[in-house]
């Protein structure tokens, strides 16, 4: 499957497929990350990784376009969900250049950008080194990806 979206499905309590990040889990409100949720994870999943990225950015990151708001990974097969302000399990660096979650905040006047809150079933354990950037850990986990898919908020600083 690879890098293909699968069945499994990712939600939030704090906003729905497409609505508005409230502005709690901001970098102009509290900063804290949203409650995820996750169900019908492909069999064989042995942990997941939780990643958070801007494409609409107009910045360059590590190669690439966009802006990683959040790495997280080493998540156990068995956690279906990842409660607010969850500071659990391994992070990577943001590229606000920390780890942990760092919230939507685009440049004032830039309009109003998507926020993809991925998940990625993975058939290895969660057993990687902490601080893997986006493009270490996907390099790393490429060959272990089951399924993924995204939940999609957005966000407009006024």
């Amino acid at each position: 499957m690879k890098f293909a979206l699968s069945s499994m499905r990712v939600t939030s309590s704090a906003f729905a497929e497409g609505a508005a990040i409230p502005a709690k889990h901001t970098g102009e409100g509290e900063d804290t990350s949203p409650p995820l949720e996750w169900c019908d994870a492909p069999d064989g999943t042995r942990s997941f990784a939780v990643i958070c990225h801007d494409p609409d950015a107009p910045l360059v990151s590590d190669g690439g376009t966009g802006f990683v708001h959040w790495v997280l990974y080493n998540i156990p097969a068995s956690v279906m969900s990842l409660p607010e302000g969850s500071a659990d399990y391994a992070a990577g660096p943001t590229d606000f250049g920390k780890p942990g979650y760092g919230g939507p905040m685009p440049p004032n006047g830039h309009g109003t950008h998507r926020y993809f809150f991925w998940v990625l079933a993975l058939d290895r354990e969660a057993d990687l080194a902490p601080g893997l950037t986006l493009r270490q850990l996907l390099e790393t986990v490429e060959p272990d990806v089951l399924g993924m898919n995204r939940l999609v908020g957005i966000y407009e600083r006024e």
